[in-house]
């Protein structure tokens, strides 16, 4: 895959070879949580550039661990599939995030807060069971943050897709969420729990009872929050 080589035959160098270029693993994990469009992948990793996505699609298609079809349109685009090859990386990558969740500390993760890639991991990590059956909106705002970061909306339909925007959809916010970034990070990360931000008044909830009451239920959390944080 690249120009460099470890020039061993042990598997562990092969295989470091096809993953460990920059992004490559945060780009695997995007493709594991169900990420096929280019745009898609884009926004689960906002600070890569867009040549950079495209090499690295690129090299993982030629290591046969990502298929690439494209979809009729309008518009037609490209999507990106892994491969039995690439399936098979789901508990690598599985491991990486439970092994960072246990053992990197808390702070310097924390240091790396980023609006985009929070509000669209919690997107796809809805559970739209707790949330009442007919399209409700979300508004989160954090106010520390420039203007055009500073407020999103996740939208929940009644077949239980959901949508993330960054401008305002126009349609009736049912909940609003008013929490600073790190804060709302934490609860993500199963650092500490709504109650406790809601008590803390560091997360201020406006609007629908059954949805503030649910919060924590229908928020879900980070696929890595289950497992136990020992680094301090």
């Amino acid at each position: 895959m690249t120009n460099a080589s470890y020039k061993q035959f042990c598997p562990v160098a092969m295989a470091a070879e096809v993953l460990c270029t920059r992004w490559t693993i945060v780009l695997l994990r995007e493709l594991v949580a169900g990420s096929t469009r280019f745009n898609e992948l884009r926004r689960g990793v906002p600070r890569m550039s867009p040549a950079l996505l495209s090499k690295r699609l690129g090299e993982l298609e030629t290591a046969g661990v990502v298929e690439r079809t494209r979809l009729t349109g309008p518009p037609e685009v490209d999507a990106y599939r892994l491969t039995p090859a690439g399936r098979d990386l789901q508990p690598v990558i599985e491991a990486f995030g439970m092994w960072g969740q246990k053992w990197v500390e808390t702070e310097p993760s924390l240091e790396n807060l980023d609006p985009e890639l929070l509000m669209w991991d919690m997107r796809r990590n809805l559970n739209t069971e707790p949330v009442p059956d007919r399209r409700v909106v979300i508004a989160f705002t954090y106010p520390e943050l420039p203007t055009s970061q500073r407020k999103w909306w996740l939208i929940v339909e009644p077949e239980g897709t959901v949508d993330l925007c960054h401008i305002d959809p126009g349609f009736d916010v049912d909940l609003y969420a008013n929490v600073d970034l790190r804060t709302m990070t934490e609860i993500w990360m199963g650092l500490r729990s709504v109650a406790d931000a809601i008590d803390r008044d560091a997360l201020v909830l406006v609007g629908s009872s059954e949805l503030i009451r649910n919060m924590q239920a229908w928020l879900g959390l980070s696929p890595f929050a289950q497992q136990a944080k020992l680094a301090g």
